[in-house]
């Protein structure tokens, strides 16, 4: 590939991304990407052969799948894994608003699409959930189902992006995200039964 496609598909992605994070995936039009991308129509088509495709390759392309996935892939420890993993996923959250946007519209809507969402998200989870198991079965973890222990690591993990949209008043930009994920890892393990300062 030459540098003028690589410049003028990343723009094409750029764009997508944005509008689908504000819009949504069916309230953007193609012409609407091109138009903010600064490209033809038909480049749509030539470089991903069309909007369903373009989707697809915001999440091969911007998704931290490739760190997400090493992580949950990795040897850890439960106290260890969770730490990482949940620390990531705030960081992701507070740092890629508009892909982690499009994540949670994605989802909520339950669309055809939600399969390839979940195609990024369900490595990631499903290690969340054998390391809560594995914390359980060692007694490291002081919980009685790991089912709703997911849930509860997930909400804590996930709630800045409700309290985004929510109507009480917090300031994102004077916002630390390391000190944010290193809060929020603080309160997971703690609601495990886990206390690191011991």
């Amino acid at each position: 590939m030459t540098e003028p496609e690589l410049d003028i598909k990343t723009r094409i992605l750029l764009a997508a991304k944005k509008l689908f994070a504000q819009q949504g995936y069916d309230g953007t039009s193609v012409r609407q990407i091109c138009d903010e991308a600064g490209a033809n129509v038909s480049l749509v088509s030539y470089h991903f052969g069309g909007k369903e495709k373009v989707f697809e390759a915001i999440f091969e392309h911007f998704f931290p799948g490739h760190m997400l996935t090493d992580l949950a892939a990795e040897s850890l420890s439960p106290v260890e894994g969770i730490s990482k993993i949940v620390g990531e996923v705030v960081k992701f959250t507070m740092t890629d608003w508009e892909m982690s946007d499009i994540v949670q519209l994605e989802i909520t809507l339950n669309t055809h699409r939600t399969a390839t969402v979940f195609r990024f998200l369900d490595p990631v989870w499903t290690k969340v959930n054998d390391l809560l198991q594995e914390g359980k079965d060692q007694g490291v973890f002081q919980i009685d189902s790991v089912s709703y222990a997911m849930l509860q690591v997930m909400g804590v993990a996930l709630a800045h992006k409700r309290a985004k949209n929510s109507r009480f008043t917090f300031n994102y930009e004077d916002m630390d995200t390391d000190k944010l994920a290193e809060q929020t890892i603080e309160f997971v393990l703690r609601g495990l039964g886990v206390n690191r300062h011991e």
